[in-house]
């Protein structure tokens, strides 16, 4: 079952073991720029408040009763990273528009093995920021209207029928949990730095810059994975105005650009698991085209966060494991 507490989607099974459940979060972050350089993960801002779309049925788009879920608001151009947690395993697939982040191929419920996989698995993987772009590269999640080319939806399918994130979600058998015991959970929330910042097309997203970011492979397999059981979510996206002709609230308000955050001397971040091997690269997702790279010879979108910097504080995390290093005598 899923339920939304707190901003946050929980997934739980207990059907499968008392302790299979995990937790995403989506952060509102800095839109990084999208010069061709790779850029550290940028901070965790805030929470994008969540609603329940059956809340709302009487404002919300009529197609979105059929798919359920919910929803939540974000400005045109703004980025987020998603954020997952929890202790027993899980296997997790995260599309936009229907199309595999990891893959760029069309979805399916069903776990596709390497030689890319399809999905992600928690504990090990503590966050994503954007769609799959070979070893070591992610490019940012960044919000995008429908039908203007933009989404990797669209680049992909030539169709922008679906919008939106997609998510589904399988525990681990419980035989093997029970055997394995509790993976040590590495919470994305670690890097949340707190900031005090000031139609109804369907919103989806499309590829912005560079950053630094590992996918790491299921070094379980498919075996390990209760395939019977699933909890499936749409999170629909609606622009800043769409948001308060549905809910009547206003939504937050703008970040900082990448710029004024790095001028204030706040931190970035860096993260490695050296016991956690990287995806192989996606084909698919490797013809996607940022959308600077789309505007290059159009009109500018008025953001001020297109001009390259350098992070000056970058704050490394990691996942040691339990090795203990010997050092010098």
């Amino acid at each position: 079952m899923i339920a939304m507490e707190h901003d946050t989607l929980r997934f739980r099974f207990p059907e499968v073991h008392q302790d299979a459940g995990c937790s995403i979060s989506f952060y509102r972050t800095l839109r990084i720029p999208d010069d061709g350089r790779e850029y550290p993960l940028p901070p965790g801002l805030e929470r994008f408040p969540l609603s329940h779309v059956d809340d709302y049925s009487g404002t919300v788009p009529d197609s979105w009763s059929r798919h359920g879920g919910i929803f939540l608001p974000m400005y045109q151009s703004e980025a987020m990273w998603l954020s997952f947690s929890g202790d027993y395993p899980m296997a997790v697939k995260i599309a936009t528009g229907k199309v595999s982040a990891l893959t760029g191929e069309p979805w399916q419920d069903r776990l596709r093995p390497g030689p890319v996989q399809d999905y992600i698995v928690i504990p090990d993987q503590p966050w994503l920021d954007g769609f799959y772009s070979g070893k070591g590269r992610v490019r940012q999640f960044v919000a995008a209207p429908l039908g203007e080319g933009y989404t990797a939806e669209e680049q992909i399918t030539g169709k922008h029928e679906h919008g939106g994130l997609q998510i589904v979600a399988y525990p681990m058998k419980a035989e093997i949990y029970e055997r394995r015991g509790p993976e040590p959970a590495f919470y994305g929330e670690a890097n949340v730095v707190c900031c005090n910042v000031a139609s109804q097309e369907e919103m989806g997203l499309a590829p912005g810059g560079l950053m630094r970011q590992e996918i790491y492979e299921d070094s379980l397999g498919l075996s390990a994975w209760d395939m019977s059981v699933k909890s499936r979510c749409f999170v629909h996206i609606l622009n800043s105005s769409q948001y308060f002709q549905v809910t009547h609230k206003m939504p937050p308000t703008r970040p900082p650009t990448a710029e004024q955050y790095t001028a204030a001397g706040l931190p970035w971040f860096d993260y490695y698991d050296a016991e956690r091997n990287a995806l192989a690269s996606p084909t698919k997702l490797l013809q996607l085209k940022s959308i600077e790279t789309m505007r290059a010879n159009g009109p500018g979108d008025g953001m001020p966060d297109k001009k390259g910097l350098r992070p000056g504080n970058v704050i490394k995390l990691s996942k040691k494991g339990s090795a203990v290093r010997e050092g010098e005598f």
